[in-house]
């Protein structure tokens, strides 16, 4: 039995999974055997382009192919890079919140590890020069009604440094809290609002 896949196969199929991902709003793991696939495809339609004088039908073909394969891994991986920023600003900027969880940790590539990291670098370094004036990684998407919100202690985070003092969350405590000093903890599931 031949394999009668066509140029440009894999690439429609990591298009596919990309869609599948938006429309179940979950990241999928990362297809490294797909993308490894597309790569050689290149290689082997770059190798046949090259050793070809003439320029033929087929030599268009492939070309447009390469030029497709492109397209489909430039778009596969800016899909992943979007979800990954969603994630991280749903989070709060909190990074190691996001990497802890073993479910989201198992479906990145190593590499979209090191975009995370560098990403939480930049947002950080950027947020330096103001962070007394504006917190840009506090959530613009309910706005506060009180400066103070009374919050219940889902799990434990330990003791807290804030303004007016520190605090120390333990499971089950309700405190009366400035919301500028503990809204990144709403936001990563550790307290819950009353």
């Amino acid at each position: 039995m031949t394999d009668t896949r066509q140029f440009g196969d894999l690439a429609t199929q990591l298009i596919v999974e990309s869609r599948r991902s938006t429309l179940t709003d979950t990241l999928l793991k990362y297809n490294d055997n797909l993308v490894r696939s597309i790569i050689r495809e290149q290689r082997d339609l770059e190798k046949m382009t090259e050793s070809s004088q003439n320029v033929t039908p087929a030599m268009l073909i492939y070309q447009t192919t390469i030029v497709r394969n492109k397209r489909c891994l430039l778009a596969y991986h800016k899909h992943r890079m979007d979800r990954l920023r969603d994630m991280y600003w749903t989070a709060g900027g909190a990074l190691p919140h996001i990497l802890s969880n073993q479910d989201i940790r198992s479906k990145l590539s190593p590499h979209e590890v090191d975009f995370l990291r560098q990403y939480s670098t930049s947002v950080m370094d950027y947020r330096a020069g103001f962070s007394n004036e504006l917190d840009i990684t506090a959530s613009i998407t309910h706005p506060p009604k009180d400066l103070h919100v009374l919050v219940h202690v889902i799990r434990d985070c330990g003791i807290i440094q804030t303004e007016l003092g520190t605090i120390d969350f333990q499971k089950g405590q309700r405190f009366m809290v400035r919301r500028a000093d503990i809204e990144h903890l709403i936001v990563q599931g550790y307290l819950e609002e009353v």
